[in-house]
């Protein structure tokens, strides 16, 4: 373009405008041209698999009423397929440098009307469909969002699992054991049962596993698959006739059931809801259980029902048969309840022991010591002066009364308001108080100066209010007290 310019810039001549215009018409154009299974009636035919195919889509179009599923593709060809034998195939396509998408049709009758739905992929994943002998399906496909260029389809025949048959479980020789195998092309057979748990979610297609063990034994079996959700189930019996359900698991748990010692026992998984690809089953000894309990209060006295309560877990969740409970002090209960209560008759420290027993029969103990100590004071006394007048400053005494345990005791002195329904702070005190004879106390004196206020009124009362410090009172109701009230003079 640059030497165009310049001979503008030097002939101004009509000649020179021929010239460029020339040249111009001279430029080298690229005509695309329609690819040859544009058009649905002009479809591609896929021979035998495996198939790979690469076209160019920039001259492609979409036909009136074409249809579309999944995402909108403005350029599309079509391929169609009529295998042989029944077989599980993938499809997948790859743009160069662009999005694709495909779908999937099952030819039903003529025509796009003829055409039913069975399902679409986006690069880099896979449409993965069950092709029946016989049956002629239609791949169409393109690249997304107004793009053009070359397109790669491929198909593919996947080969089902080892052990897709029941006839053919793979035998699963000790535990514990765990195998990973691609059910992409896993089969439902004729006659095979549905387990109990997935009635209505729709099995995909299944593998099998044997085992006989050498011991009775409880074993636990689940599945782990990135695809999506999963089925486990457990069968006695020699053949798909006879074969009776032990038990199942959906959505990723974990079965456990009892097996009897040369016995073989049939091991089903499958994904749900259309779900293929590789799975993981694994298959061990169901672990004992875990025996633990909390109690309430974490500080009892001997004037408290204590509650056990049973927290155990059974990592097989088949559930616990009971639980056996020995209190530390000679009482011993086996029960189904939850919480169980106890009281205790004195102080000291006593070893709990829960045992408990699963369905099958696994136990599992755990023990812990319950520190029983009784703390209590009381308020014995309030002594206030009988009268007394304004801005004179008295002692008020509150006696407590301890004969347990050595405590740290705070006690808090309130008086009457002007309203006489509540009671305003005064002061606090906290004094060590030791054990002492009954009809003894430890005394907490305050000073209090009387205020005209009180003379209002004409008459005071004092409330005391005393707290252990650092432990929880037994009986906490005697632990506050209204004096007499004191007259006021003015």
């Amino acid at each position: 373009m640059r030497s165009l310019w310049n001979i503008l810039r030097r002939w101004r001549y009509p000649l020179a405008v021929g010239i460029v215009a020339l040249g111009v018409l001279a430029l080298p154009t690229r005509a695309f041209a329609q690819p040859p299974n544009d058009n649905f009636s002009s479809a591609t035919l896929i021979p035998i698999l495996p198939f790979s195919d690469v076209v160019n889509t920039t001259g492609a179009t979409t036909e009136l009423a074409e249809p579309q599923f999944c995402n909108f593709m403005s350029q599309t060809v079509w391929y169609s397929f009529t295998p042989t034998t029944t077989e599980v195939v993938t499809v997948d396509n790859i743009g160069t440098g662009f999005a694709t998408d495909l779908n999937v049709y099952q030819q039903t009758g003529s025509g796009f009307a003829g055409l039913s739905f069975i399902g679409c992929s986006q690069n880099p994943n896979p449409a993965i469909f069950t092709a029946q002998a016989g049956t002629t399906y239609y791949i169409q496909t393109g690249i997304l969002f107004g793009a053009a260029g070359d397109l790669h389809l491929n198909l593919h025949a996947v080969p089902p699992p080892p052990n897709d048959d029941f006839v053919s479980a793979t035998t699963i020789g000790s535990l514990p054991y765990s195998n990973t195998v691609d059910t992409t092309a896993a089969t439902i057979e004729a006659g095979e049962p549905t387990p109990a748990c997935a009635t209505f979610f729709n099995p995909t297609g299944s593998v099998w596993y044997s085992f006989t063990p050498f011991v009775s034994e409880t074993v636990s079996t689940n599945i782990q698959a990135f695809f999506g959700s999963t089925v486990v189930a457990a069968y006695s019996g020699s053949s798909l006739s006879n074969l009776s359900e032990l038990g199942s698991a959906c959505f990723g748990g974990t079965l456990s059931v009892h097996l009897s010692a040369g016995t073989t026992y049939y091991f089903q998984a499958a994904g749900l809801f259309g779900g293929r690809g590789p799975l993981t089953l694994n298959l061990f000894a169901t672990p004992p259980p875990t025996a633990s309990f909390f109690f309430s209060p974490s500080d009892p006295s001997i004037f408290d029902t204590v509650q056990f309560t049973n927290n155990s877990t059974d990592p097989g969740e088949l559930g616990f048969q009971s639980a056996t409970w020995d209190f530390g002090d000679g009482s011993t209960t086996t029960t189904t309840s939850n919480p169980v209560a106890h009281q205790y008759a004195k102080d000291g420290d006593y070893t709990v022991e829960l045992t408990v027993t699963t369905i099958d029969g696994r136990t599992a103990s755990n023990s812990q010591i319950v520190h029983v100590k009784t703390h209590d004071v009381s308020i014995a006394r309030v002594l206030v002066p009988v009268a007394a007048s304004v801005g004179q400053t008295r002692t008020i005494t509150v006696g407590i009364r301890n004969t347990r345990y050595p405590e740290t005791v705070q006690v808090q002195l309130f008086k009457s308001t002007t309203t006489g329904f509540s009671f305003s702070p005064i002061g606090t005190v906290t004094h060590s108080v030791p054990v002492v004879q009954a009809g003894r106390t430890t005394d907490f004196s305050f000073n209090y100066t009387f205020k005209s206020d009180d003379a209002t009124v004409g008459k005071v009362s004092f409330e005391a209010v005393a707290t252990i410090i650092g432990a929880r009172d037994a009986l906490p109701a005697d632990n506050t007290a209204i004096s007499l009230p004191t007259k006021i003079n003015p």
